[in-house]
């Protein structure tokens, strides 16, 4: 990967970007990708935006949701302990035993997840934790200092950062998902020195709060009016142990990014990312969804009466984790089908289901 890309995507993935408290990633984002577009733009909670060709047709959104999952302090007791609500889809079991930082509207204050030492319990005590069970040691004397540190809703995040593994593998706590911001970001530095040949508007989004209802998307999706969209998110990669590939699909590591067929991506849209990446000669793999795809896209899709969509998804072992881990071959290969898809787009197109 290119260095200053790589850089970026360093940056993106350790600031914290907590759901409903995104603007400090949105802040990292947008000073990327004002270089390369024409207008950068932030609604009222914090979506962003980026545009090339502006007012050009038709107008295609790119987008991918900003925000990680977290938690929130919800109650202080005596001895100053910090209890926690769930900000998305958070598993309590793995958050056990954790380094944390809560974001306070004084600055961070680091703290533990408390862990009750094997010697202390019993095995006939030990059950899987649920998220109340979860307390914060701040290391204060009772629950006056600890007030005077954090306040009720104050956002919390693991302090695990971005590594290299190795075999072109990265480790993240929150690649899901600012590799798909990363992904348009870079799709508007491949556009950029070729915006003559463009005939769509571009429209890259960073949009908000999708690990709590996929509330950004609809957001930004309603006021853009796209003719078409892209979201980019990660999904299960099923190469390791223990996971059934017969119930989850087949998906691997280093074999590329994959498109998800069914539902809310529309089959012409679907057929010309396969074709754009024939072209470039990018591999795909392949996902079957029935009901929902659990990505914006399933809110982008009936806006104002249907939007045409489809999602491009990185795969992703060990999501919701600490220990998210990408290939970054596969995440190259994002920006580079989007940038083509945005390139193939004639002045005007639509895409209609064929009846």
């Amino acid at each position: 990967m290119r260095e200053q890309s790589l850089e970026f995507l360093q940056r993106l993935v350790n600031t914290p970007s907590p759901s409903g408290h995104e603007s400090r990633g949105q802040r990292v984002w947008l000073d990327y990708v004002k270089s390369y577009a024409e207008e950068t733009f932030t609604d009222a909670y914090g979506n962003a935006v980026a545009v090339l060709n502006k007012g050009g047709s038709p107008r295609v959104m790119m987008a991918a949701h900003a925000d990680e999952i977290a938690l929130a302090v919800n109650f202080i007791d005596d001895q100053g302990y910090v209890y926690v609500r769930k900000l998305g889809g958070v598993d309590a079991a793995i958050t056990k035993a954790q380094r944390v930082t809560v974001h306070s509207r004084k600055g961070p204050v680091k703290g533990v997840v408390g862990n009750v030492a094997p010697h202390l319990t019993k095995e006939a005590d030990e059950k899987r934790p649920k998220i109340h069970d979860l307390f914060i040691d701040l290391g204060v004397r009772d629950r006056k200092e600890a007030r005077q540190l954090v306040e009720i809703g104050d956002p919390i995040t693991l302090n695990d950062e971005f590594e290299l593994l190795r075999n072109n593998l990265a480790v993240a706590r929150a690649f899901d998902n600012r590799i798909g911001t990363f992904a348009v970001a870079e799709a508007a530095r491949l556009l950029a020195p070729k915006r003559g040949k463009l005939k769509a508007e571009i429209c890259l989004v960073s949009n908000i709060m999708e690990e709590v209802g996929l509330l950004g998307a609809r957001q930004i999706a309603y006021a853009l009016k796209p003719d078409a969209a892209l979201v980019v998110d990660v999904t299960h990669a099923t190469d390791y142990p223990t996971v059934n590939k017969a119930q989850h699909g087949d998906i691997k590591l280093g074999k590329g990014p994959a498109i998800t067929h069914g539902g809310c991506n529309h089959p012409s849209v679907v057929a010309r990312l396969e074709k754009v990446a024939e072209s470039l000669k990018i591999k795909l793999q392949h996902e079957a969804m029935s009901a929902t795809s659990g990505t914006d896209t399933d809110v982008i899709f009936w806006t104002r009466g249907g939007i045409p969509s489809a999602l491009i998804s990185l795969p992703n072992r060990y999501m919701h984790s600490p220990v998210e881990l990408v290939h970054l071959g596969d995440l190259e290969q994002i920006p580079e089908l989007l940038a083509g898809f945005a390139l193939s787009l004639k002045s005007g197109e639509q895409f209609k289901v064929q009846i």
